[in-house]
C-alpha cells in the first residue's frame, strides 16, 4: 500500500496519474496547502521541502520499513522502478526518458508556475515579470512541441513514460496562462492522446475535495510567506 500525501495541482496530478496507471493500492491523505497543512510536522517528517506530493512506500522492495520519498521527478522514478514499468530497462532508453523528466522538473514547472503567479496571483501586476515569464514558458512549449515532432508519439519515443506523466499537468494550464496549443500543433496532439488515457482521467479525478476559498490566508501559506514566519521563530 502506498500512502499519498496530496493536493490536486498539477505536481500532485502527477503522482495521482501514475498510480492510477500502474493500477496499484493508494490510500489518499490529503493536504490543505491553503490552510497550511504542508507545515505540520507529520507532513515535514516525510516532506522536508514542505511542498506536496509525498508518499510512504509500506511495501518497499527491500522488505523493510516504510520508505517515504519527496519531489516528483524523484517519486515517479521510484515507482517507476519498483514497478518495473514506464521506464525502459536499457540505458539509453532510460537516460531519454530521465533527461525529459529534469527538464520538466527544472524548466517547465519551474517556470510555468512563475508565469501563473505573476499572471494570475500576484496582488501586483508587474509588466517585467509577467513577460519574463510568459517569453520563458512560450519557449518553453517551442521546445515541447519541437521534441514531439521529431519523436512522433511520446516525449521521449514511441512509448508512454514518466516523461509524459511529468510533463502533461503542467501543460493543463495553458488556458488559465492565456496559452492555445494551436500554436504548438505536436504538443496538441499528443495533451490530446494523452488527456485521453482513463487512467489520467482517474488521476485527474482524485481530490477534489479542496473548498476553501482562496483568501489572504491561503496567499500567505502558499507563497512563502508563513514559510518566512516559521523560519524567523527557530
Amino acid at each position: 500500500m502506498i500512502d499519498l500525501h496530496y493536493a490536486p495541482t498539477p505536481n500532485g496530478w502527477k503522482v495521482s496519474i501514475m498510480l492510477e496507471e500502474l493500477g496499484i493500492p493508494y490510500h489518499v491523505i490529503p493536504v490543505n496547502i491553503r490552510a497550511g497543512d504542508q507545515f505540520k510536522p507529520e507532513f515535514l517528517a516525510i516532506s522536508p521541502n514542505n511542498r506536496i506530493p509525498a508518499i510512504v512506500d509500506h511495501a518497499p522492495a527491500d522488505g523493510g520499513e516504510p520508505f517515504s520519498v519527496f519531489e516528483t521527478g524523484a517519486i515517479l522514478i521510484y515507482l517507476a522502478e519498483k514497478t518495473g514499468r514506464f521506464l525502459p530497462a536499457d540505458m539509453r532508453g532510460r537516460s531519454r526518458v530521465i533527461q525529459w523528466v529534469m527538464w520538466q522538473m527544472s524548466a517547465l514547472g519551474p517556470m510555468l508556475g512563475q508565469h501563473g503567479h505573476f499572471a494570475l496571483y500576484a496582488p501586483e501586476k508587474i509588466p517585467y515579470a509577467i513577460t519574463r515569464y510568459r517569453d520563458e514558458a512560450a519557449r518553453l512549449y517551442g521546445v515541447l512541441d519541437r521534441q514531439l515532432g521529431k519523436t512522433g508519439a511520446y516525449v521521449a519515443g514511441n512509448d508512454y513514460t514518466i516523461a509524459d506523466i511529468a510533463c502533461f499537468p503542467w501543460t493543463m494550464t495553458h488556458k488559465a496562462q492565456g496559452f492555445t496549443l494551436d500554436d504548438y500543433p505536436n504538443a496538441k496532439r499528443w495533451y490530446a492522446t494523452v488527456r485521453a488515457r482513463p487512467q489520467v482521467q482517474a488521476g485527474l479525478a482524485i481530490g477534489k475535495f479542496v473548498k476553501e476559498p482562496f483568501d489572504e490566508e491561503a496567499r500567505k501559506n502558499m507563497f512563502g510567506e508563513r514559510a518566512r514566519e516559521l523560519l524567523a521563530k527557530k
